[in-house]
């Protein structure tokens, strides 16, 4: 059983924070969006209040196991201190001699932020050493970061493994929390939004949540390969001809458990995906063989929009087509905008959706963002995340 950072004594006690703070910056190390740090400040605050000595670890970005200095958290510090109103000291590294004097040294109400765990490729090899060293900064560990949760890496399944006391941070238990209640307590009807470029990357969700949504509506490239199934030419559309007899063994499933299972019926083609290509709207059955489908069209969004309009409970992964050019965004926009509007429990997960979302005014009409969109993902698919399982199997390697 996972326990949360309120639930354990943070008096007089050094913590290992494991969040995510990967966050975008600019060709100046400007920080663009510092959502990913705002979200764990609920946590940091309680534990800092709370008379914790605070060792705070993320990585950023890809550096492959190198010191890469554009991928240095020094501007994530910065913000964070201005963000808390507080000193936040900088280690260089995130483990070594100079990052154990310094958490040696700290006290209770003071934050220290480690250097990048993914300068060191022993992150996400799961390295046991790497992890212990880590480990061996502090007393308690805490997971704030939920977009890491289905990795297996040091800092999330290693650490805990040294530590006697483990605990979830806030941003894990709503994300916990409002998951529960879309997929194991829902109100009806339950809609299932999936949208994203390839099938195969959703089929474990679409097979996972089959049995229990009322309807799903499918939008992106990966509609293609059902509109295939049912023998429907795509022209030059992204599609999975491998997975046609998949799809069609979907669609016979949803019909038997009596789930609406809602294709486009018209959409958006191009002759290719760039802002200068030609594009149409066709009906599903009159793509062009020379051209592309790149969005959802109008009829769809109608379509679409009144099955959102009658959910109670709405879960949304994948945009419904090339959103990020402007001529082909208008399907994922309108989509947004029926989601924000409804009056349903809404739960918004993966990074293309969430920016949709942002992008049309509506994040603070969803019900709740998810901040991962691989761990969203596992979630829909019915595994367990291997930083929870980690968080309940705490202290394993300890000999207790």
């Amino acid at each position: 059983m996972i326990r949360y950072i309120d639930e354990i004594d943070c008096a007089d006690k050094k913590i290992f924070l494991r969040v995510d703070f990967n966050v975008p910056l600019d060709e100046n190390a400007r920080i663009t969006d510092d959502h990913r740090i705002r979200a764990a400040l609920p946590t940091i605050r309680y534990a800092l209040e709370n008379g914790a000595a605070l060792i705070v670890a993320s990585h950023l970005g890809r550096p492959k196991g190198k010191r890469v200095p554009e991928m240095s958290l020094v501007p994530v510090a910065e913000r964070l201190s201005m963000l808390l109103e507080r000193q936040v000291d900088m280690a260089p590294d995130c483990i070594g001699p100079e990052a154990e004097k310094m958490s040696a040294s700290l006290q209770p109400g003071q934050i220290l932020l480690l250097e990048n765990l993914r300068y060191h490729k022993e992150e996400q090899a799961n390295d046991q050493n790497f992890a212990r060293a880590l480990a061996s900064l502090a007393q308690v560990y805490v997971n704030d970061a939920f977009a890491v949760s289905h990795r297996a890496h040091a800092s999330v399944v290693g650490v805990p493994a040294f530590l006697r006391e483990c605990a979830a941070g806030f941003l894990l238990k709503n994300e916990i929390t409002y998951f529960k209640k879309a997929m194991h307590e829902p109100a009806r009807p339950l809609l299932a939004i999936l949208g994203g470029a390839k099938v195969s990357s959703k089929l474990g969700a679409i097979e996972n949540i089959l049995p229990k949504v009322d309807a799903i509506i499918i939008g992106g490239a990966m509609a293609n390969t059902f509109l295939l199934a049912k023998g429907i030419p795509v022209g030059r559309s992204l599609v999975e001809p491998d997975l046609k007899e998949t799809a069609i063994s979907i669609m016979k499933q949803a019909e038997a458990a009596d789930t609406r299972f809602l294709l486009p019926v018209d959409c958006v083609v191009a002759s290719d995906i760039s802002p200068d290509a030609d594009y149409r709207t066709v009906p599903v059955g009159d793509i062009p063989e020379d051209m592309m489908v790149v969005d959802i069209g109008p009829e769809t969004v109608d379509l679409y929009r009144q099955v959102i309009s009658e959910a109670a409970t709405i879960v949304w992964n994948g945009p419904m087509g090339a959103f990020e050019i402007e001529p082909f965004s208008k399907g994922t926009m309108k989509i947004a905008q029926a989601v924000g509007s409804s009056q349903a429990l809404s739960i918004i997960g993966g990074g293309d959706t969430d920016l949709a979302v942002s992008m049309v005014g509506e994040a603070d009409n969803v019900s709740y963002m998810s901040t991962g969109g691989g761990a969203f993902l596992m979630l829909l698919e019915g595994k367990e995340l291997p930083g929870f399982k980690a968080l309940e199997d705490c202290g394993s390697m300890t000999g207790e």
